[in-house]
């Protein structure tokens, strides 16, 4: 009389069964253990570490799917067991697209925070390394993807040599039915490599101006001054006239002032002196000149420059609004009229012929 161990169940005892799922349940236990002990002892030491390989460490392994371990631990306790050639087979080729699978999970994970991490170390320095390492990272993570896939589909058992032939073949066609986007992409990386702005540039565009956000593969991103978001192919974005003012280091104002034609030329001669005391008064900016420029239609004019050591745009405002205001109380203490558009008619009667 047979014993209940030894019952055959699908060509395999009920022992061996049992001692399957027992190692099944191990393997689960052990590799949980595992992955939980290193993230515990590498999290701690990372507490006290100035590196940033322990941080990346704990934060790829915190993307460990159960369903990698379950698979895995199902493949380790069925190792045990006498199966049909084609479920062994078909069995091993979903454990192995899962290794794969994870794999490429700690590997983009690994690579997106490392990343993330370098990028705000450096934006003190180089504000343009996020748009030129978003770029690499995005096309690190496609290329990681990409050979995981053709080595889960050469594991699988396609050819994976005559796949590529006919995507190469498919993807000609392709390229051509999608030019304008396949031009906002190359524009993209464009902007990457020459970088004619980066993030956080304050630029214009033809008649539309704002902070630039992002730069994504097709479109850049802008916040106008009135709050909207603006939106930029790549490709039209470079084929366009920008002008950055982010890359400024200073900015040079220009600006004139009109007064009458009634004015003194004592008062004349004064002027000058009068706008460099009002431009000087402020700091973060370097005075150039101020002249009696020319004979205007109905007012004499004079001409001024100087520059704002800062590229803020409030900063010069503040101090262009401050230099008017003293310009204006200056003129208004001596009595000089600013000019306005002004005619003056001379009427004539004809005198009587007799």
């Amino acid at each position: 009389m047979n014993r209940p161990l030894e019952f055959i169940l699908w060509h395999n005892t009920v022992l061996v069964w049992l001692i399957a799922l027992g190692v099944c349940a191990a393997m689960f236990g052990i590799i949980n253990l595992i992955i939980g002990f290193v993230k515990g002892r590498v999290a701690t030491f990372a507490q006290h570490s100035a590196t940033v390989w322990d941080n990346v460490l704990v934060h790829t392994l915190e993307k460990t799917k159960q369903t990698f371990v379950v698979l895995v631990s199902l493949y380790a306790g069925f190792t045990f067991l006498v199966l049909p050639a084609r479920v062994t087979q078909l069995f091993g080729v979903v454990v192995a697209i899962a290794v794969l699978v994870q794999l490429g999970l700690w590997l983009s994970t690994g690579l997106s925070f490392w990343l993330r991490g370098y990028t705000q170390r450096q934006l003190a320095h180089d504000r343009g390394v996020a748009t030129t390492v978003s770029a690499i990272g995005f096309v690190a993570k496609v290329l990681i993807w990409v050979l995981l896939l053709l080595v889960a589909l050469d594991t699988a058992g396609i050819n994976v040599t005559a796949m590529v032939a006919g995507l190469g073949i498919g993807g000609i066609a392709v390229a051509l039915a999608a030019q304008s986007i396949l031009g906002d992409v190359f524009a993209s990386l464009s902007i990457v490599m020459d970088k004619p702005f980066v993030l956080g540039d304050f630029i214009r565009v033809g008649e539309m101006i704002g902070t630039v956000e992002k730069i994504g593969l097709r479109t850049t991103r802008v916040r106008s001054l009135s709050g909207e978001g603006l939106i930029f192919p790549n490709a039209d974005l470079l084929s366009s006239r920008i002008r950055n003012f982010g890359s400024m280091a200073q900015r040079r104002v220009v600006f004139e002032i009109g007064v009458t034609y009634q004015t003194p030329r004592e008062q004349l001669a004064r002027i000058p002196g009068m706008i460099r005391d009002a431009v000087t008064a402020n700091t973060d900016m370097r005075f150039d000149r101020s002249h009696f420029m020319r004979y205007g239609d109905f007012s004499l004019n004079f001409e001024t420059v100087y520059f704002v050591l800062t590229p803020d745009y409030n900063r010069y405002m503040d101090i262009h609004q401050a230099v008017l205001l003293s310009i204006h109380e200056q003129f208004e203490a001596e009595g000089i009229e600013f000019a306005y558009p002004t005619q003056t008619l001379i009427l004539t009667r004809p005198t009587n012929q007799s």
